[in-house]
């Protein structure tokens, strides 16, 4: 890599020693008279600042893109487990579901077998009733033909204008 042109075409002083930490400065044909060896070596040192300048943008990019992947890599697993916590939430609440559809099942069963069993208990009394029915008009029958057999009207229950007949 040829060394770039200055502003001036003038030569540049090579870094000190301590090259990273401080910037190059041109030298002015005032400030001394160089030699065509000592515009070589300012030209060679510049290039080697330049490398090691390159080197540390090259680090720099490359520890950007690691932090870059490393908080990527913290974000996924971060998604990953919001999902899957998530996800566990989900198949309680389904579980739960499930449980009160049984138990909403199993309580309607049990009030439609309270519901069979009153409906059974009302036919029983009715069928008690009917069977009493028929018992006292049988028994009324009866009393009507003996009363018509022996010709007598019977003393309680018919009053006719408050007289008892």
């Amino acid at each position: 890599m040829a060394a770039p042109a200055n502003h001036h075409d003038e030569p540049v002083a090579p870094p000190p020693p301590d090259a990273d930490a401080k910037v190059l400065t041109t030298v002015t044909e005032s400030d001394a008279k160089l030699t065509p060896a000592d515009v070589k070596d300012i030209a060679l040192a510049k290039l080697d600042y330049e490398k090691k300048l390159s080197f540390i943008k090259a680090w720099e990019d490359s520890e950007k893109a690691k932090a870059d992947n490393r908080a990527q890599k913290r974000q996924s697993k971060i998604t990953s487990w919001e999902n899957s916590k998530k996800a566990s939430l989900e198949l309680q609440l389904k579980k739960m579901q499930e449980q009160l559809e049984r138990k909403k099942a199993k309580l309607g069963e049990k009030i439609k077998n309270k519901e069979a069993l009153i409906h059974k208990q009302a036919e029983e009394k009715r069928a008690v009733v009917e069977a009493r029915k028929g018992e006292e008009l049988l028994q009324t029958e009866e009393t009507a033909a003996k009363y018509r057999a022996s010709g007598q009207v019977p003393k309680s229950g018919f009053k006719i204008f408050g007289i008892d007949l």
